[in-house]
């Protein structure tokens, strides 16, 4: 293990790999937010059911739970 990964795992953070249904979300998301790498987290975080930790208020737009 690499030690971030040890850190993940002490404070309960998982790795999530990109799937073929984030893509599939991504595909039909609303165009609120330019950024490809973070339309991909909004895709991920719709598809999971998950929390955003982001200061980025456009993700409000997004039917997603942003923490900060």
């Amino acid at each position: 293990h690499k030690p971030l990964d040890i850190l993940y795992t002490l404070k309960g953070y998982q790795h999530l790999n990109i799937s073929f249904s984030h893509f599939e979300k991504l595909m039909n998301l609303e165009f609120h937010h330019k950024d490809p790498f973070d339309r991909l987290i909004i895709s991920q975080a719709l598809t999971e059911k998950i929390q955003v930790v982001s200061s980025d208020e456009i993700f409000d737009k997004y039917k997603i739970k942003r923490i900060w």
